[in-house]
């Protein structure tokens, strides 16, 4: 788990630090960074894989970009030739790396100018400069490769492996019925929101063998629904000429006659498909213990996606006493989003994102002050939000 990520010179971001929980939710308006600091960790995810190249931000959900979108150029102020960024976990481990590449003549892997992994204080991998004239090849990690001599169990060896596994969703629409493939499968569920039916049967078969009311929490939110099951065929329910995948999600609608209340993917509503992602995200073992989600609130209506999130809360903050601890970071523009965050708890935390004059992307945690404290007792986060009493508004 990360608790401290720090990031300079990438992109709208000039030097940022933040202390994180675990369930991390990002407000502000278009265009002032909040993707920005997610995409960093999959960049800082690909470089403790050994390469960052376009493959492997691809592989992360990051965007791929030349350098001179990469790197932060800001009109009235200096900025680093490189790219630097660092994440410490709870346990005292830190990975930290600078890269380069150049503006004129962009290679296709950037270069690693620095990398440092240690853990309780004691370095493991404490590179300095890196250039040709060396032995080693500068666009490879060395923090990688000295994940064979680790034990699995180690802090350095679990912070390397979160951020190796880290990912960064944006599901759509049309991946999530499956009337197109996922770009980027990935265990449980693609990047874009391919494979859900697979999620899904998973997370009836992981209900089946709890004790926790994870059927009831999701059929709470999809309230329309009676059961929510896979087919290995929708001949019956979806038109020849809709493409479909070999397993689909079958819904049974409450309220019809039940002779003709079974409909897909397809047909059935796209907030639905959005919470069942989720969960098999939040939920499933084979899950990234350290990942992301760009707008998680789209397609959900304003109550929904506040029980939507005041169930991540719970999920993500019981996963702390397993085996698969869970964090996750996540991007939101609906006010109902933060009428379900607990701020009471200090494991969930509200982060209000603006830019500075400069044009840097600044953020602030939002806590609950006595001031705080005092106007919720009149109004709701979300309406507070919108008053612009939490900033991280638009000045339109």
């Amino acid at each position: 788990m990360i608790r401290h990520l720090k990031i300079v010179g990438f992109k709208s971001i000039h030097e940022l630090d933040l202390e994180l929980g675990v369930l991390n939710c990002f407000i502000g308006a278009n265009g002032v960074g909040k993707s920005n600091i997610l995409e960093a960790i999959g960049v800082l995810g690909a470089a403790a894989n050994g390469a960052v190249d376009d493959e492997a931000l691809l592989r992360r959900g990051v965007r791929p970009g030349v350098p001179r979108l990469y790197k932060s150029s800001f009109r009235n102020t200096r900025t680093a030739p490189h790219i630097s960024i660092e994440a410490v976990s709870e346990a005292d481990a830190t990975y930290r790396v600078s890269l380069l590449n150049p503006l004129d003549s962009p290679q296709p892997a950037w270069t690693y100018k620095t990398e440092f992994l240690s853990a309780d204080g004691e370095p493991i991998v404490s590179a300095g400069v890196r250039n040709s004239r060396t032995n080693l090849n500068p666009q490879a990690g060395l923090a990688a490769l000295r994940m064979v001599e680790l034990e699995p169990a180690s802090a350095a060896a679990r912070l390397m492996t979160d951020l190796q596994q880290f990912a960064l969703y944006c599901p759509n629409t049309p991946t999530l019925r499956g009337m197109q493939a996922d770009p980027q499968s990935r265990e449980p569920v693609g990047l874009a929101g391919g494979g859900l039916p697979a999620a899904v049967e998973a997370l009836n078969r992981l209900a089946r063998t709890t004790d926790e009311p994870l059927v009831d929490d999701l059929l709470a939110l999809i309230d329309w629904a009676a059961e929510v099951t896979t087919a290995r065929s929708g001949e019956t329910l979806l038109s020849p000429s809709v493409a479909r995948t070999q397993e689909v999600l079958k819904f049974t609608d409450r309220y019809m006659n039940p002779s003709r209340s079974e409909l897909t993917a397809y047909d059935a509503s796209e907030g639905a498909l959005y919470v069942l992602f989720c969960a098999a995200l939040c939920r499933l073992e084979r899950s990234p213990k350290v990942f992301a989600i760009d707008n998680l609130d789209q397609a959900l209506n304003p109550r929904l996606v506040k029980g939507l999130v005041e169930r991540l809360g719970r999920w993500l903050l019981g996963s702390l006493n397993s085996n698969t601890p869970r964090q996750l970071l996540f991007t939101a523009h609906n006010p109902g989003v933060l009428d379900g965050l607990d701020l009471t708890n200090n494991e969930i935390r509200l982060f209000a994102v603006d830019r500075n004059s400069a044009g840097h992307t600044s953020v602030r945690r939002v806590e609950m002050s006595p001031e705080l404290v005092g106007l919720q007792q009149q109004y709701p986060l979300s309406r507070l939000w919108m008053m612009g009493n939490l900033g991280a508004v638009p000045n339109v």
